[in-house]
């Protein structure tokens, strides 16, 4: 892969500080070890460094020696620092020595690769305006990106465009999935509490049992998506939690039901919020039931920018080749919170394939025996720093 041989001898101490942070992994806003790395490093380069951005985000401001006619430009490069609240099961060297605390979703290689081209464009400087490094706590359901917008971000670093990138495991090494459109899902979680009236197990007929009811609403949930959907639209919906009951001889008072929908498209977005307000309201009522609803809507979807996602297109192909580039990737109902960066600078988000030799890298995100595939980061930071090249050129 013709990675830059300047970034590809970057590698060892890329590889180094990704495995650091997978053995010291922080949960969303509690990144203060993570952060104080990526500042100190970032101020030993030479970049003129912010800290406390969204609490625990960090920006570091690095501006180029040309002045050329791009030299009022400026650009931002994401990447996110957060760990996921669950246990470790792979025996590698650098696992995780926080109990109960895991990089499965590759954020410490995120923020290797980002350092990486941080490192190197400090040293060359060979572009005209401005790179903003980002570096974002509490991707995972927190939205950091979020908090760093309404913190600021964008108004104390201007970005003509923002650029980020992921992991991604059911690609191979050497390949990247750009698109232009939407690229990930928006995320909406719900939280139902059905009230009835507990009884004795004895004497149903004494109380109000909620359980039929939530049984129905499970059921009608799943119906949503395959009967009230257009088959050319695109919805998720998914009941992640079922609680009810303390005793076996008591009928319970309350069923809580917990989960997500995830939706493409705004309209989709709007149209899956109106169905699932209605089946819940309508089956509560059915069943004679108390309702508690919660409907919060997180990351809206993720969408690339025409213009940028084909710049970032050619920049991964300087890297990867011609051949590495799938534009024709579906898009995935994940969600991601880098939607928030693209909803206030155009932008692109990229996933680079990953599955390889490496034990783990091919396992699937999320998962305990997951591990971040260091061969990806030297091609990561040399697509950033083709993008510089090519958002920033002097010419």
């Amino acid at each position: 892969m013709p990675v830059n041989p300047a970034i590809a001898a970057l590698a060892p101490e890329m590889t180094a500080w990704r495995r650091d942070f997978h053995a010291h992994p922080e949960i969303g806003f509690q990144e203060h070890r993570t952060s104080g790395i990526v500042a100190e490093k970032l101020r030993e380069w030479g970049l003129e460094v912010h800290t406390g951005i969204g609490r625990t985000g960090v920006v570091g401001v690095l501006r180029g020696k040309h002045d050329g006619p791009r030299g009022n430009r400026s650009i931002g490069f994401r990447a996110d620092m957060d760990a996921l609240p669950m246990p470790e099961t792979s025996d590698i060297p650098h696992r995780s020595v926080n109990e109960g605390v895991m990089h499965a979703c590759g954020h410490d290689g995120h923020t290797a690769t980002l350092l990486g081209a941080a490192r190197h464009l400090a040293e060359t400087r060979d572009f005209a305006g401005t790179i903003n490094f980002i570096f974002q706590p509490a991707e995972e359901g927190l939205t950091g990106a979020l908090a760093m917008v309404e913190d600021g971000l964008f108004r104390r670093f201007p970005c003509d465009a923002v650029y980020g990138l992921h992991n991604l495991p059911e690609l191979p090494l050497g390949t990247v999935a750009i698109r232009p459109g939407t690229v990930l899902a928006a995320v909406d979680y719900f939280s139902i509490t059905l009230r009835g009236r507990s009884s004795h197990g004895a004497q149903p007929h004494r109380g109000i049992d909620p359980l039929p009811g939530a049984t129905q609403l499970y059921m009608a949930l799943q119906s949503l998506v395959s009967r009230r959907v257009d088959p050319h639209g695109t919805a998720v919906i998914s009941v992640g939690q079922f609680h009810a009951g303390t005793s076996d001889i008591v009928i319970p008072e309350t069923v809580e039901l917990r989960g997500t929908i995830r939706t493409l498209l705004p309209e989709m977005r709007e149209h899956m919020d109106k169905l699932f307000h209605q089946v819940v309201e309508g089956t509560a009522a059915a069943h004679g039931l108390g309702l508690e609803l919660s409907y919060h809507r997180s990351y809206p979807p993720t969408i690339n920018t025409p213009e940028q996602a084909a710049l970032a297109a050619e920049a991964a192909a300087a890297v990867v080749g011609p051949a590495g580039i799938k534009d024709d990737f579906p898009s995935l109902t994940a969600g991601e919170d880098f939607a928030y960066m693209l909803h206030n600078a155009p932008g692109a988000f990229l996933l680079l394939g990953q599955a390889g030799e490496q034990k783990g890298s091919n396992v699937p995100l999320h998962n305990g025996h997951y591990d971040f595939n260091d061969a990806l980061l030297p091609i990561g930071a040399g697509c950033f720093a083709e993008i510089a090249r090519r958002e920033l050129s002097p010419d």
